[in-house]
């Protein structure tokens, strides 16, 4: 009967020793689980832009996909709203890149082309192009340029010369069942607006012009019924 109890004894000690052993393990294995999670969301595929790719981001531009590179174009993507952010050098990728590219080199001279009107007086001008807005008062700049997110193939923002006729600060689309803070109408149901996505995300709006909170909130500020709206240029990817 003794010999039976330290038996007993033993197989406790030995599940405790493998129980506590088990809780200091398991970090290890989360942290192990959640690497391999990791990396199975950024792809070894190298990508048709791997090159541009790789050199827009300042790395060795080799054309090889390394987990480096994957890494550094998947954060891109995450931070831009692209999908699916896995590291892939794809064509919306590089559009995003070279958009940014464009939008930069607009600086403080948007209109430099003189594509929108200067004769109209205050004008928010939009370049689908460059998926830039601005407003002006002729040909004097009185905000941005700033990067928009204007509408997806199938859907485009309609070009042309425009009007703001209606304005709702806390505007609620029953089409669509979302908010439009700061929601400034120039044609039909396109209009000016807050959202709270990346101005990069893919595929793009409904139509809208969507905007940065803090941008729409300037546009609210600047603009009002009756004034002058100019839409050009062509989205790239529609």
């Amino acid at each position: 009967m003794r010999s039976m109890g330290k038996i007993r004894g033993v197989r406790a000690r030995r599940a405790a020793v493998l129980s506590v052993a088990g809780l200091v393990a398991a970090p290890a294995l989360v942290l192990s689980t959640g690497t391999a999670a990791q990396a199975a969301s950024c792809t070894a595929a190298k990508g048709p832009y791997q090159k541009q790719v790789e050199k827009w981001l300042g790395r060795t531009a080799d054309g090889k996909q390394s987990t480096a590179d994957c890494n550094a174009i998947r954060s891109f993507q995450v931070s831009k709203g692209i999908t699916p952010a896995i590291g892939y050098a794809g064509p919306v990728t590089w559009r995003t890149m070279k958009t940014i590219t464009v939008q930069k080199a607009a600086g403080k001279t948007p209109n430099k082309a003189k594509k929108c009107p200067t004769n109209k007086g205050r004008i928010a001008c939009v370049d689908l192009t460059r998926q830039l807005s601005w407003i002006q008062d002729g040909s004097k700049l009185k905000f941005g340029p700033v990067p928009v997110r204007t509408g997806r193939n199938g859907a485009e923002t309609r070009t042309g010369a425009k009007k703001i006729y209606w304005r709702n600060i806390d505007h609620w689309s029953t089409l669509y069942d979302v908010a439009m803070p700061y929601a400034q109408f120039f044609d039909g149901g396109q209009a000016f607006h807050s959202v709270t996505k990346s101005m990069y995300n893919n595929p793009g709006s409904a139509g809208c012009v969507n905007m940065r909170p803090s941008d729409a909130k300037s546009y609210w500020n600047l603009l009002k019924n009756g004034d002058d709206v100019f839409v050009y240029g062509r989205k790239p990817g529609t």
